[in-house]
This record gives C-alpha cells, structure tokens and sequence, in this order.
C-alpha cells in the first residue's frame, strides 16, 4: 500500500491507527526508497518546513478538549457535538483522545467506588447503635 508525506509525518507523530503503523514500521524495514523519504520528511521538520497539515495533528486542532470528552462519556453533549466525538474516536481513531476518555472513565469509575463505600460508611454507622441493643 502506498504511504503519502501526510503518512509519514504522522508516523513522526505517532498519529496513525496503531494498525496501520506496524504496517509502515515493517514496510520501513525493507523499502529503501520509503526509507529515503522518510528522512526526506523528517529533514523537513528540522528545518522548519510544515504542512499546515502536519500542525494541524501536531496540535491536535480537531481534538475535543478533556471537558468535551468527559461529557461525552457523561452522555450531557448535545447531539452535533456527540456525533463529532464519537466520530472523532472511532473513526478517526485518534489515539490521544482515546486515551484521554479511558482514563476519564478510570477517573469516573473511582469516584463512583468511593462515594458506595462512604454511603455504606454511613448507613453502618447510623445503624450501630441498633445492632448493639
């Protein structure tokens, strides 16, 4: 499968499907040509020349903020901007968001624990006195 500069760019970034970077990384090992330009791209960005793709994804301008997300996971994000997201995520797969959300719910998943066991903290508690008559 042929790979364009934006492909390679972003595999400077880490910005491809994981898929599809161990594609490029196995195909890097054996093409001298992709190699070549590869280096071609990178001597590029060490120059200072950028696509205003390549800052785009460096920046993560299409990324929803963390707040974003976590509405989303909270289902509270009107329907435009939750279509987005999701496909932001599943679509566009990017790996940073994806990454941001799962911690969001390890976050969520926490907090939620916490609160059970302090109610239960609670109710035995204000039960003690009952129990010891």
């Amino acid at each position: 499968m042929p790979y364009t500069d934006s492909d390679l760019d972003a595999f400077l970034d880490e910005a491809l499907p994981p898929e599809r970077m161990a594609e490029l990384e196995i195909a890097l090992r054996d093409d001298e040509a992709l190699k070549d330009r590869l280096t071609v791209v990178l001597g590029r960005r060490d120059a200072g020349v950028h696509s205003l793709g390549a800052i785009w994804r460096r920046r993560r301008m299409s990324c929803p903020s963390r707040e974003q997300l976590g509405s989303h996971l909270l289902g509270v994000l009107d329907l435009g901007h939750d279509d987005y997201v999701r496909f932001h995520l599943e679509v566009v797969a990017c790996r940073t968001c994806q990454a941001s959300l799962e911690d969001l719910r390890d976050q969520h998943s926490s907090a939620e624990e916490e609160v059970v066991v302090k109610r239960r903290t609670r109710y035995f508690q204000s039960s003690a006195g009952y129990l010891s008559k």
